[in-house]
């Protein structure tokens, strides 16, 4: 990366891949990343990267992993290389959603609920009841 963006010659790759064809990465699932002397170039990816492929029409994943040297060997990377590629592997299985990692299994609670397990009744106040009754 160069300047927070790519490089003429990353680019004249994809310009020359779409001359050939039109939809080369349509509807594909791309992982984007990149690697740079420091973290201020981090925006590349949502700034320069993420714009070209959605133009591509590919389907980029949301997690995107930027290394700057610090990163590497460091706590962290790991963790986003695995997120991201999990996100991967779920758009190349053709599965909907990202699996959960275990031990996450969270489902929405209602806020009355919330409310009764800590002892306070949702209340309702005399303009709610009329609102509602319009």
């Amino acid at each position: 990366m160069f300047s927070a963006s790519y490089s003429g010659l990353f680019k004249s790759f994809f310009d020359a891949l779409s001359v050939t064809d039109e939809h080369a990465l349509a509807g594909k699932p791309v992982l984007i990343g990149a690697t740079g002397g420091t973290a201020r170039h981090s925006l590349v990816l949502d700034h320069a990267l993420r714009p070209l492929f959605s133009y591509l029409k590919a389907v980029v994943v949301p997690t995107g992993v930027y290394a700057a040297s610090e990163d590497w060997g460091a706590e962290g990377l790991h963790g986003r290389i695995e997120r991201a590629a999990g996100e991967l592997a779920a758009l190349m299985s053709g599965l909907a959603t990202v699996p959960k990692p275990a031990g996450q299994d969270l489902e929405p609670v209602p806020f009355d609920q919330l409310l009764t397990a800590l002892g306070q009744a949702p209340s309702r106040t005399a303009g709610d009841r009329g609102r509602r009754d319009r």
